[in-house]
């Protein structure tokens, strides 16, 4: 098995590529989707109009996105192993990682707020976490490209 995935390395680095783009991109849409939603009167035809994006963003697109971009890249880095725990920027990767998934796991809490008409944050909150995974995105990649040590 490990054979074949040494053998077909790039396609999974290709797949691990895709799935981190679908990924980031409900990251970065699904808190301005609740920016909107904040400020919509619960029970209107806008509020309920937003309850279905951001149940299809979050069901259809976000969690088969991490949950592939997890599986590709820890095939990756299973392969990669052991050389790859010497270096330092794998770990600020891997904690940017994770930083990711608990964003993900905030964003799926407040869609289910959303979806009861029980959410108490303000459209400010929402600005503030659409921020988060910008700034994850960016020291990961530069963890990745640059592996500065």
């Amino acid at each position: 098995m490990e054979d074949w995935l040494a053998d077909h390395y790039l396609w999974l680095k290709a797949l691990h590529i895709i799935s981190v783009i679908a990924w980031m991109a409900g990251l970065l849409y699904l808190p301005r989707l609740f920016v909107y939603h904040a400020d919509t009167p619960v029970g209107s035809d806008k509020s309920e109009t937003f309850k279905i994006m951001e149940r299809r963003l979050l069901k259809a697109i976000m969690n088969p996105a991490a949950a592939a971009s997890l599986l590709f890249g820890g095939l990756m880095l299973w392969l990669l192993s052991p050389g790859v725990w010497e270096s330092g920027w794998m770990y600020v990767k891997l904690a940017c990682v994770v930083g990711l998934a608990i964003s993900h796991e905030v964003m799926a809490a407040a869609q289910r707020r959303f979806a009861v008409d029980q959410n108490t944050r303000s459209t400010r909150y929402y600005r503030f976490l659409n921020e988060v995974p910008t700034v994850l995105m960016i020291v990961l990649v530069i963890m990745v490209v640059v592996k500065p040590f």
